[in-house]
């Protein structure tokens, strides 16, 4: 399988937070399947640390990267083809990162790691 982390997702896995059921945390550890973290991800936590809204130990710029490859969790970069398909996306959602991991997850045939109750609306596979 090929997953894509939502950012709470990504976090929750980093920090060993027991909020990531057991089962997830088996899929994205398990070797077979490919592990995505999506620049959007490192964007959208950047914007929250900020704001005061999302403690971390280090700062973001050189603790999120470092934790992404440490956990050999590839990097997703954004392209031009998953932008565009927002122009098809309806506005279920209002979360701009949260569209772009949408479009990116269906632009490029991926699962998407996800406790948001909204991302289910979308036509995307989701993992919950």
């Amino acid at each position: 399988m090929k997953l894509l982390l939502d950012t709470h997702i990504f976090l929750w896995f980093i920090s060993g937070d027991a909020r990531l059921p057991l089962p997830w945390r088996s899929e994205i550890q398990d070797p077979h399947n490919e592990v995505f973290l999506s620049v959007v991800s490192l964007w959208e936590a950047i914007v929250k640390y900020q704001l005061g809204k999302l403690p971390l130990p280090q700062p973001p710029e050189s603790y999120l990267p470092a934790q992404r490859a440490r956990h050999l969790i590839a990097n997703l970069p954004l392209d031009e083809f998953s932008v565009t398909r927002l122009a098809q996306l309806p506005p279920l959602h209002r979360d701009p990162f949260d569209r772009m991991l949408i479009c990116q997850t269906q632009a490029h045939g991926l699962r998407l790691v996800t406790a948001d109750p909204l991302i289910t609306a979308y036509p995307v596979a989701v993992l919950i």
